[in-house]
């Protein structure tokens, strides 16, 4: 069943480098201490996390600050935007976040028979079971097959967590990709793919899909729908 989904993105005026992307998450929190919502951290308890769709997601847009709030999340962002006096402070430095521009959107999600293209930038698709997978997959067709596979899992995830249910096949094909490169977050070393593919999903803009996906992993860009 197709669903409109409310989005805002609010980009700030705060120049960061994408590993700091967490460290924004943490300022944001910061801000509103206990008082936030579980949507800002996914947080249940010490030990218990909220494991569904992140709602509120922060990112790195056009090299500043940005968090993109879907659904649920718009409705609780004000408490952030209320709290702040527009500084932050990002690991160990101070910077000025005051807001530059609100983005909203109210976007129809489903799928279509046309296919549209799209861009994933710094995605993690893989986990300890399928690394060793990918690893022993000799061929190049069967590698990007087991990546495809993946996505359309990590995209499926995400439908499920707007309660989005489809009444067509989601179809998804990469039609490039980039050598495996090393992100590191809290120290550790996740293996990362730039990529690009189609599907015939409509995609928010910016939101994050796989691993990580509430600090600027796995962002998804349109480029431009096949067919007219």
């Amino acid at each position: 069943m197709a669903k409109y989904v409310r989005i805002l993105t609010i980009e700030t005026d705060a120049d960061i480098h994408a590993k700091e992307v967490p460290l924004f998450r943490g300022a944001v929190l910061n801000c509103l201490r206990d008082r936030a919502n579980l949507l800002f951290h996914n947080h249940i308890a010490d030990d218990k996390f909220r494991y569904s769709y992140p709602l509120i997601q922060y990112k790195r847009i056009g090299g500043r600050a940005a968090i993109v709030c879907i659904e649920e999340g718009v409705d609780i962002i004000g408490q952030f935007l209320t709290e702040t006096d527009g500084m932050i402070k990002i690991g160990e430095r101070e910077v000025t976040c005051n807001t530059r521009q609100i983005q909203p959107a109210r976007l129809l999600i489903q799928t279509w028979e046309d296919s549209f293209k799209y861009h994933i930038s710094r995605w993690l698709p893989l986990n300890s079971k399928n690394y060793q997978l990918y690893q022993t997959t000799e061929g190049l067709v069967e590698k990007i097959s087991l990546l495809e596979n993946i996505l359309k899992g990590n995209l499926l995830s995400m439908l499920k967590g707007l309660n989005i249910h489809l009444e067509h096949e989601l179809i998804v094909k990469i039609t490039n990709i980039s050598d495996s490169y090393i992100l590191y977050n809290k120290g550790v070393g996740m293996t990362a793919f730039n990529a690009d593919f189609k599907c015939n999903l409509t995609i928010p803009n910016n939101v994050g899909v796989g691993k990580n996906a509430s600090i600027g992993y796995g962002i998804v860009h349109l480029e431009k729908k096949d067919n007219n």
